[in-house]
């Protein structure tokens, strides 16, 4: 009798559970290879540090809407001034070293762009341009950080970049699909398609 397939356990229960399964659905773990995306999650997965995803993903609508919808280029041109404004607006998190780290990150996108950097190739670059699928049961056995996530964040700390450390650029690499940890049970993991 085969299995009964369902969605990742972390994306079901709680008040939260129709916002998180969306975003399990349609979001996490497929590949992106847009380069405005990609930023955006960097940044978002930065502001994640010590919290709970779903805390962010309810408040991404106020942060595209205050940090121009992740546009590089006018997050670059926030002033001090911007950024305390951020630091009053209740959708946000208010955090002062999180909020500045967006604009650090916009900075640094765009100086290397400038240099002809390819942000798509050079991220996807850390797994070899193709997804790593990935074939874990149950959640406990999903690491936390992987060589290829320390690589990243050490090369984006190099860079200017602020809040990536390598746990938050291996839940970058898992939202934007560069790897695939849905669980073997799951209907979105590879194997079950």
């Amino acid at each position: 009798m085969s299995q009964q397939l369902e969605p990742c356990s972390w994306a079901v229960g709680g008040s939260s559970e129709a916002l998180y399964l969306a975003y399990h659905d349609n979001e996490w773990g497929k590949p992106c290879y847009e380069p405005h995306r990609l930023f955006e999650k960097i940044c978002l997965e930065g502001q994640q540090a010590g919290l709970s995803w779903i805390t962010v993903l309810k408040k991404r609508p106020v942060y595209r809407q205050c940090f121009h919808e992740f546009d590089p280029k006018q997050i670059a041109a926030m002033t001090d001034a911007d950024i305390e404004d951020c630091l009053q607006d209740t959708g946000l998190i208010r955090h002062r070293g999180k909020l500045e780290a967006i604009r650090k990150n916009a900075i640094a996108w765009n100086t290397a762009e400038e240099k002809g950097h390819n942000w798509v190739e050079w991220l996807w670059s850390f797994v070899d341009g193709q997804p790593q699928i990935n074939h874990f049961a149950v959640l406990s056995e999903i690491p936390a950080q992987t060589d290829e996530s320390k690589a990243m964040s050490k090369a984006l700390k190099k860079m200017g970049f602020g809040f990536v450390g390598p746990t938050t650029c291996y839940a970058f690499m898992q939202s934007m699909g560069m790897v695939n940890d849905h669980l073997t049970s799951c209907p979105l993991h590879p194997s079950n398609q």
